[in-house]
Protein backbone atom coordinates (compact mmCIF):
# COMPACT_ATOMS: atom_id res chain seq x y z
CA UNK A 1 0.00 0.00 0.00
CA UNK A 2 1.79 3.24 -1.37
CA UNK A 3 1.80 6.20 1.45
CA UNK A 4 -1.51 8.49 2.05
CA UNK A 5 -1.57 12.01 0.80
CA UNK A 6 -2.06 14.71 2.96
CA UNK A 7 -4.29 17.88 2.92
CA UNK A 8 -3.26 21.00 1.61
CA UNK A 9 -3.74 23.19 4.75
CA UNK A 10 -3.70 26.02 3.39
CA UNK A 11 -5.97 25.23 0.47
CA UNK A 12 -8.05 23.90 3.09
CA UNK A 13 -8.21 27.36 4.99
CA UNK A 14 -9.13 29.46 2.26
CA UNK A 15 -11.83 26.72 1.09
CA UNK A 16 -13.29 27.23 4.68
CA UNK A 17 -13.60 30.72 4.46
CA UNK A 18 -11.00 30.92 7.42
CA UNK A 19 -7.75 33.95 6.88
CA UNK A 20 -4.14 31.99 6.71
CA UNK A 21 -1.74 33.91 8.21
CA UNK A 22 2.04 33.67 7.04
CA UNK A 23 5.73 34.67 6.83
CA UNK A 24 8.09 35.52 4.11
CA UNK A 25 11.37 33.52 4.35
CA UNK A 26 13.91 35.48 2.56
CA UNK A 27 16.86 34.04 3.46
CA UNK A 28 15.84 30.70 1.75
CA UNK A 29 16.67 28.73 5.13
CA UNK A 30 15.53 24.78 5.29
CA UNK A 31 15.93 25.61 9.57
CA UNK A 32 13.73 28.90 9.62
CA UNK A 33 11.25 26.71 7.28
CA UNK A 34 10.95 24.60 9.50
CA UNK A 35 10.96 26.77 12.61
CA UNK A 36 8.16 28.94 11.61
CA UNK A 37 6.33 25.35 10.73
CA UNK A 38 6.93 24.64 14.64
CA UNK A 39 5.90 28.16 15.38
CA UNK A 40 2.40 27.64 14.09
CA UNK A 41 2.13 29.82 11.22
CA UNK A 42 -0.30 28.69 8.66
CA UNK A 43 2.48 28.99 5.50
CA UNK A 44 5.97 29.93 4.78
CA UNK A 45 6.26 32.65 1.78
CA UNK A 46 9.22 31.64 -0.89
CA UNK A 47 9.25 33.81 -3.42
CA UNK A 48 11.83 33.19 -6.42
CA UNK A 49 10.81 35.95 -8.52
CA UNK A 50 12.44 38.52 -6.11
CA UNK A 51 16.16 36.39 -5.22
CA UNK A 52 16.38 32.61 -4.03
CA UNK A 53 17.79 29.63 -5.66
CA UNK A 54 16.91 29.20 -9.72
CA UNK A 55 13.04 27.95 -9.43
CA UNK A 56 14.49 25.15 -12.29
CA UNK A 57 16.99 23.45 -8.91
CA UNK A 58 15.33 20.63 -7.93
CA UNK A 59 17.34 19.80 -5.25
CA UNK A 60 16.84 23.38 -3.75
CA UNK A 61 13.29 23.43 -3.77
CA UNK A 62 13.06 19.97 -2.15
CA UNK A 63 15.23 20.60 0.89
CA UNK A 64 12.91 23.65 1.34
CA UNK A 65 9.62 21.25 1.06
CA UNK A 66 11.12 18.85 3.11
CA UNK A 67 11.70 21.03 6.02
CA UNK A 68 8.16 22.33 5.81
CA UNK A 69 6.66 18.71 5.58
CA UNK A 70 8.62 18.28 8.63
CA UNK A 71 6.85 20.61 10.64
CA UNK A 72 3.44 20.79 9.11
CA UNK A 73 3.36 23.71 7.30
CA UNK A 74 2.84 25.47 3.59
CA UNK A 75 5.13 26.27 1.64
CA UNK A 76 3.36 28.94 -0.77
CA UNK A 77 5.76 29.63 -3.59
CA UNK A 78 6.12 32.71 -6.30
CA UNK A 79 7.59 31.66 -9.47
CA UNK A 80 9.17 34.27 -11.25
CA UNK A 81 7.68 33.44 -14.30
CA UNK A 82 4.49 32.19 -15.87
CA UNK A 83 5.77 29.78 -18.15
CA UNK A 84 3.54 26.64 -17.62
CA UNK A 85 6.71 24.37 -17.86
CA UNK A 86 8.03 26.05 -15.00
CA UNK A 87 4.65 25.63 -13.29
CA UNK A 88 4.26 21.41 -14.19
CA UNK A 89 8.44 21.60 -12.48
CA UNK A 90 7.14 22.91 -9.79
CA UNK A 91 4.56 20.84 -8.63
CA UNK A 92 6.36 17.29 -9.88
CA UNK A 93 8.99 18.00 -7.26
CA UNK A 94 6.10 18.62 -4.38
CA UNK A 95 5.08 22.04 -4.55
CA UNK A 96 1.21 22.40 -3.95
CA UNK A 97 0.82 25.91 -3.35
CA UNK A 98 2.00 28.29 -5.82
CA UNK A 99 1.28 31.72 -7.46
CA UNK A 100 2.15 33.78 -10.61
CA UNK A 101 3.76 37.69 -10.75
CA UNK A 102 3.02 40.13 -12.91
CA UNK A 103 0.62 38.78 -14.94
CA UNK A 104 -1.86 40.90 -17.34
CA UNK A 105 -4.31 39.00 -18.92
CA UNK A 106 -6.43 36.27 -18.22
CA UNK A 107 -5.29 34.01 -21.00
CA UNK A 108 -1.84 34.17 -19.19
CA UNK A 109 -3.40 33.56 -15.90
CA UNK A 110 -5.59 30.34 -17.51
CA UNK A 111 -2.89 28.57 -19.30
CA UNK A 112 -0.91 28.17 -16.01
CA UNK A 113 -3.73 27.52 -14.15
CA UNK A 114 -4.80 25.13 -16.92
CA UNK A 115 -0.75 23.23 -16.62
CA UNK A 116 -1.61 22.52 -12.81
CA UNK A 117 -4.09 20.34 -13.61
CA UNK A 118 -5.07 16.38 -15.17
CA UNK A 119 -8.83 17.75 -15.89
CA UNK A 120 -9.78 21.24 -16.26
CA UNK A 121 -13.06 22.92 -16.23
CA UNK A 122 -14.89 19.52 -17.81
CA UNK A 123 -12.22 19.01 -19.81
CA UNK A 124 -8.03 17.40 -20.19
CA UNK A 125 -5.70 19.63 -18.65
CA UNK A 126 -1.98 19.94 -19.34
CA UNK A 127 -0.50 18.98 -16.63
CA UNK A 128 2.05 15.61 -17.61
CA UNK A 129 1.40 12.50 -15.68
CA UNK A 130 4.78 10.88 -14.46
CA UNK A 131 6.25 9.51 -11.28
CA UNK A 132 7.96 12.41 -9.62
CA UNK A 133 8.48 13.62 -5.96
CA UNK A 134 4.56 14.22 -5.92
CA UNK A 135 3.79 11.11 -6.44
CA UNK A 136 6.33 9.54 -4.69
CA UNK A 137 8.49 8.38 -6.95
CA UNK A 138 5.02 6.19 -8.22
CA UNK A 139 4.23 4.72 -4.85
CA UNK A 140 1.54 7.45 -4.00
CA UNK A 141 -2.14 6.18 -4.52
CA UNK A 142 -5.26 8.26 -6.05
CA UNK A 143 -2.16 10.43 -7.06
CA UNK A 144 -4.47 12.31 -10.08
CA UNK A 145 -7.40 12.65 -7.60
CA UNK A 146 -5.47 13.91 -4.84
CA UNK A 147 -3.44 16.71 -6.92
CA UNK A 148 -6.40 17.95 -8.44
CA UNK A 149 -7.86 18.42 -5.06
CA UNK A 150 -5.21 19.99 -3.27
CA UNK A 151 -3.19 21.90 -5.98
CA UNK A 152 -3.34 25.59 -5.17
CA UNK A 153 -2.52 27.99 -8.18
CA UNK A 154 -3.31 31.99 -7.54
CA UNK A 155 -2.10 35.24 -9.04
CA UNK A 156 -0.22 38.38 -8.13
CA UNK A 157 -2.28 41.52 -9.24
CA UNK A 158 0.57 44.09 -9.31
CA UNK A 159 0.18 45.89 -13.18
CA UNK A 160 -2.27 48.26 -14.14
CA UNK A 161 -3.16 46.12 -17.29
CA UNK A 162 -4.05 43.29 -14.42
CA UNK A 163 -5.92 45.76 -12.53
CA UNK A 164 -8.17 46.45 -15.84
CA UNK A 165 -8.83 42.54 -16.16
CA UNK A 166 -9.30 42.00 -13.43
CA UNK A 167 -12.85 40.64 -13.48
CA UNK A 168 -11.83 38.52 -16.73
CA UNK A 169 -8.89 36.85 -14.09
CA UNK A 170 -11.22 36.54 -11.34
CA UNK A 171 -13.50 34.44 -13.41
CA UNK A 172 -10.80 31.80 -14.56
CA UNK A 173 -11.84 28.17 -13.19
CA UNK A 174 -9.94 26.84 -10.00
CA UNK A 175 -8.02 30.06 -9.96
CA UNK A 176 -6.83 29.31 -6.13
CA UNK A 177 -6.48 33.36 -4.95
CA UNK A 178 -5.24 36.55 -6.52
CA UNK A 179 -2.78 38.07 -4.17
CA UNK A 180 -2.53 42.53 -4.38
CA UNK A 181 1.48 43.24 -4.52
CA UNK A 182 0.45 47.31 -3.87
CA UNK A 183 4.47 47.75 -4.32
CA UNK A 184 4.76 46.96 -7.64
CA UNK A 185 1.62 48.23 -8.71
CA UNK A 186 2.57 51.59 -7.31
CA UNK A 187 5.67 51.57 -9.92
CA UNK A 188 3.32 50.42 -13.02
CA UNK A 189 0.86 53.02 -11.94
CA UNK A 190 3.31 55.51 -12.20
CA UNK A 191 3.87 56.27 -8.44
CA UNK A 192 6.79 54.01 -7.42
CA UNK A 193 6.48 53.61 -3.67
CA UNK A 194 3.50 55.89 -3.01
CA UNK A 195 1.55 53.60 -1.16
CA UNK A 196 -0.86 56.23 0.02
CA UNK A 197 -1.15 57.71 -3.48
CA UNK A 198 -5.29 57.91 -4.23
CA UNK A 199 -4.42 56.13 -7.87
CA UNK A 200 -2.79 52.56 -5.86
CA UNK A 201 -5.01 53.06 -3.37
CA UNK A 202 -8.42 52.65 -6.22
CA UNK A 203 -6.23 49.83 -7.41
CA UNK A 204 -6.18 47.86 -4.88
CA UNK A 205 -9.75 48.49 -3.94
CA UNK A 206 -10.96 47.59 -7.17
CA UNK A 207 -8.79 44.05 -6.88
CA UNK A 208 -10.14 43.58 -2.91
CA UNK A 209 -14.11 44.40 -4.02
CA UNK A 210 -13.96 42.38 -7.61
CA UNK A 211 -12.52 39.33 -5.38
CA UNK A 212 -14.86 39.23 -2.54
CA UNK A 213 -17.90 40.06 -4.42
CA UNK A 214 -16.39 36.84 -7.10
CA UNK A 215 -16.12 34.62 -4.02
CA UNK A 216 -12.13 34.15 -4.75
CA UNK A 217 -9.80 34.37 -1.87
CA UNK A 218 -7.72 37.58 -1.80
CA UNK A 219 -4.00 38.04 -0.43
CA UNK A 220 -2.11 40.95 0.93
CA UNK A 221 0.93 42.06 2.70
CA UNK A 222 0.15 42.90 6.38
CA UNK A 223 2.00 46.34 7.12
CA UNK A 224 1.65 46.17 10.96
CA UNK A 225 -0.67 44.32 13.02
CA UNK A 226 -3.16 46.69 12.79
CA UNK A 227 -3.36 46.84 9.40
CA UNK A 228 -3.62 42.71 9.22
CA UNK A 229 -6.38 42.59 11.26
CA UNK A 230 -8.18 45.63 9.29
CA UNK A 231 -7.66 43.46 6.05
CA UNK A 232 -8.72 40.59 7.78
CA UNK A 233 -11.90 42.24 8.61
CA UNK A 234 -12.64 43.41 5.01
CA UNK A 235 -12.39 40.41 3.07
CA UNK A 236 -8.63 38.96 3.40
CA UNK A 237 -8.17 35.35 3.37
CA UNK A 238 -4.22 35.23 2.89
CA UNK A 239 -2.04 37.92 4.90
CA UNK A 240 1.87 38.11 5.41
CA UNK A 241 2.82 38.95 8.36
CA UNK A 242 6.56 40.32 7.54
CA UNK A 243 9.81 38.69 6.90
CA UNK A 244 12.51 36.91 8.42
CA UNK A 245 15.06 39.73 7.96
CA UNK A 246 11.94 42.28 8.75
CA UNK A 247 11.76 40.67 12.31
CA UNK A 248 15.64 40.19 12.98
CA UNK A 249 16.11 43.64 12.28
CA UNK A 250 13.19 44.87 14.37
CA UNK A 251 13.99 42.54 17.23
CA UNK A 252 18.19 43.29 17.33
CA UNK A 253 17.73 47.32 16.67
CA UNK A 254 15.01 46.88 19.83
CA UNK A 255 18.08 45.26 21.33
CA UNK A 256 20.38 47.80 20.96
CA UNK A 257 18.04 50.50 21.30
CA UNK A 258 17.73 49.55 24.84
CA UNK A 259 21.53 49.21 25.74
CA UNK A 260 22.22 51.60 28.71
CA UNK A 261 25.79 51.15 28.48
CA UNK A 262 27.81 53.11 26.40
Amino acid sequence: MGPSPTTNGLRQRLEDGSVALGILDNTYSPTLVEFYGDLGVDYVWIDLEHGGPDPWDATSVENLLRAAERSGVELLVRLPDTDPTLVRKALDIGVRSLFLPRVETAAEVEAAVRSARFRYDGEPGDRGLAAPRARRWGLAEDYVEQEDTETLVGTTVETAAAVENIDAILDIPDLGFVFIGPLDLSVSLGHPGELDHPEVVDAVETVRAAAVEAGVPVGGLGFGMDDVNEKAANGYQLLNLGSTTGAIQQTVTGWIDSYDGT
